[in-house]
């Protein structure tokens, strides 16, 4: 992540590779004051933005611009806000419906880290919610059949291990003690046995409890694909099996798992099948898939092991199956590889019966699954989840979907495709799940204005109901800007989305700095959720601009892939027009122009300078590098266009996050979150307001 001189900045390296999804439209959000966000199932109120931040470049313009006071009961958000914030993850409906877990998330003491608990609450919203554990870095709570345990996940000698929390009182107890991580619990049906996924190995088993034998720290690298954000290097002898154990209460003394499946390649998202017989699983069974196009299959083993069975079958990728209630069909998202290989490739949802697979989304063009990201996922509990949830007569599949990024629940029949919304608004919903019967949801939503709070459902009244405010006491104080959306011819006629924050404060007549900020991906968009970086650009008096140029998801499988070998191109032509768009309504001041961007965006960023004038001087750039960030490694991007820069005497910073990867904007230390906001709008206050940074200065 970079923020640059008068003209660009840049967040790590300025690289595209990799896709997310993307939001898009306008914004009616409140200024977050005392009450959270209700979105309404039929007529959604609040907008979300949302920023994938990776590796970001920036660049600046500058002058001074001063902010209006605030009102005296409100103020603006701070990047310190930060701390404060607190996160809503993994929502876990009970079997009957009447409570919801979830992870909370918050920052730790030391502001380097993130603590993680288990809560429970009434879905009726009668009772406040209440702490089911004690962190600080507890995770993916998961419901027996009978509602009456909890699993969950917590590090016992810094591996996750399997815990069993009884509801109706009592300590949690231990179940796994293996030498690697074991995966969140999948329950059978009569609940007495949990399957899961672990890399421990036989010989790992048995060697337990002995003194490790020193090892070489050399890596012999034979795999085109050896390492990976967040990941670090792969160890090619390491594949992921399905594992059982019995889910017994037996006391203080884990229990024996057994492994299920064994070879060389690895299994996923392990479930069981309706009697409990068997274990259907997702894997892409080739010796190195990186020479090929994806093909993840469903397969199927008995839950004691054996032969596997192959289920679903496509030219394609497979992501998220789901059985339905009769046991003979399967709903999936995915795609079929297309004879020439595109650079994006939007998932459609699909049912396989009796050997026909049909895909119910062939005429709905936009993307099937949750789809809109921002700077404020919860940090350590993923970014949120989209199963698919089959109704209880099998004749429909209920999913997210994302268009012009905003994710709602959306009911498609199982046969024909025919589709109506769950959920509506100007939000985003980021996880779920459903009771067995599918008639109650648990549900995080959030929105431009807010971030994600838990949610009740009733499927066949669409009535949605707060269940947590978590932030409300913070958010009472802020006054936060409202997205504006708006749609744009850009220059060869095509339609493009973007949203507009003007500054808290905004005064008429006045004109103001302006920075772009440009989404990462490419293949990613924004839309309407909450992204900090935005909210603290505003309320330092900046008018900031993000569109969705093409290339952008949620807009369909065109214009999602038309920047396919011309990336940059009409893309960057697109960022221009909307700049042209908004100088042209008076309140920008045209000679103090900054643009910025992460990831993908950093690239374009750099393009951009390289393009054109009009932002500032269009020589300073100041990189935010995350040293450990293998997506868009600080070589292939920020150190060599900073090299580049310093050759030819152009004022250039690189600023470098020890220890942080490509998520550093998301999921960093919160500390160093904090300190790139800081360093982002230092240098567009130096360089778009004129004010001094010594800190920047040649050393």
């Amino acid at each position: 992540m970079t923020p640059s001189c008068p003209l660009a900045a840049s967040d790590a390296s300025p690289r595209t590779i990799c896709k997310h999804p993307c939001p898009r439209r306008r914004a009616t959000s409140r200024s977050g004051r005392a009450r959270a966000h209700r979105p309404a199932a039929t007529h959604g109120r609040g907008k979300r933005v949302w920023a994938r931040m990776r590796s970001r470049i920036l660049a600046g313009l500058g002058l001074a611009c001063a902010m209006t006071p605030l009102a005296a009961q409100h103020r603006a958000i701070t990047d310190s806000d930060l701390f404060a914030f607190r996160w809503v993850a993994s929502p876990q409906i009970s079997p009957d419906g009447r409570q919801a877990a979830y992870v909370l998330v918050t920052v730790n003491a030391k502001h380097d880290g993130y603590d993680t608990s288990v809560w429970l609450v009434a879905t009726d919203a009668a009772t406040p919610p209440r702490r089911l554990t004690s962190g600080p870095t507890d995770d993916a709570p998961r419901w027996s059949p009978d509602g009456r345990v909890l699993a969950f996940l917590r590090p016992k000698d810094g591996v996750s291990q399997l815990f069993l929390l009884p509801l109706a009182g009592g300590e949690a107890q231990q179940l796994t003690a293996l030498p690697k991580r074991a995966s969140p619990a999948a329950w059978s049906p009569d609940g007495k046995t949990i399957a899961f996924v672990s890399a421990t190995t036989p010989e790992e088993l048995a060697k337990k409890g002995q003194r490790d034998e020193p090892k070489s720290d050399v890596r012999i690298i034979t795999r085109a694909v050896f390492r990976g954000d967040d990941a670090g290097y792969f160890d090619p002898g390491e594949h992921p099996h399905i594992w059982t154990v019995p889910a017994a209460l037996s006391g203080d003394r884990p229990t024996p798992a057994r492994q299920v499946t064994a070879g060389p390649f690895e299994e996923t998202a392990p479930q069981w099948s309706r009697d409990g017989a068997r274990l259907y699983f997702v894997s892409d069974r080739v010796a190195e898939p990186y020479y090929y196009p994806p093909d993840d299959n469903v397969y199927s083993v008995p839950s004691g092991g054996g032969a596997l069975d192959t289920v679903v079958d496509i030219n394609g990728p497979v992501f998220g199956p789901a059985l339905a209630p009769d046991g003979r069909g399967v709903a999936f998202r995915g795609w079929i590889n297309p004879p020439a290989a595109r650079s994006y490739n939007q998932s459609d949802l699909f049912v396989s019966r009796g050997g026909r697979v049909t895909n119910l989304t062939a005429d709905y063009d936009f993307d099937i699954g949750g789809a809109v990201l921002g700077d404020q996922a919860p940090p350590r509990s993923g970014e949120g989840s989209s199963p698919l949830i089959w109704t209880a007569d099998g004749r429909s599949v209920i999913v997210t979907t994302t268009e012009h990024g905003r994710s709602n629940l959306v009911r498609f029949d199982a046969e024909i495709g025919a589709h109506q919304p769950l959920t509506t608004g100007d939000h985003a919903v980021l996880a779920y799940t459903a009771t067995p019967d599918a008639r109650t949801f648990a549900l995080t939503i959030g929105d431009p204005t807010h971030l994600p709070d838990l949610y009740a459902l009733d499927a066949a009244t669409q009535r949605l109901v707060a269940l947590t405010h978590v932030n409300d006491s913070l958010f009472a104080k802020l006054d936060l800007a409202k997205p504006e959306d708006f749609w744009y011819p850009s220059f060869d006629g095509k339609r493009v989305e973007a949203w507009i924050l003007k500054p808290v404060g905004f005064t008429p007549g006045k004109k103001y700095p302006l920075i772009l900020d440009i989404h990462g991906g490419p293949h990613i968009a924004y839309g309407d959720i909450f992204v900090h970086e935005f909210q603290w650009m505003a309320a330092k008096g900046y008018v900031v601009l993000y569109p969705n140029p093409r290339g952008s998801t949620t807009y369909g499988q065109d214009f999602g892939n038309i920047i396919q070998y011309r990336y940059p191109g009409d893309d960057y032509k697109d960022l221009m027009v909307a700049v042209d768009y908004l100088v042209r309504r008076g309140y920008v001041d045209s000679t103090r122009l900054g643009v910025t961007g992460g990831s993908g965006g950093g690239l374009l960023t750099d393009w951009a300078v390289t393009q054109t004038h009009r932002f500032a001087a269009a020589t300073p750039l100041m990189f935010i590098l995350g040293e450990e960030d293998y997506r868009t490694p600080p070589t292939q991007g920020g150190e060599a266009m900073f090299r580049a820069l310093k050759y030819l005497h152009r004022p250039t910073v690189m600023v470098r996050f020890p220890g942080e990867s490509h998520e550093l904007s998301r999921s960093g230390k919160p500390v160093h979150r904090v300190e790139r906001l800081q360093h982002i709008l230092n240098w567009f206050d130096k360089y778009l307001q004129g004010k001094p940074m010594p800190l920047y200065d040649q050393r």
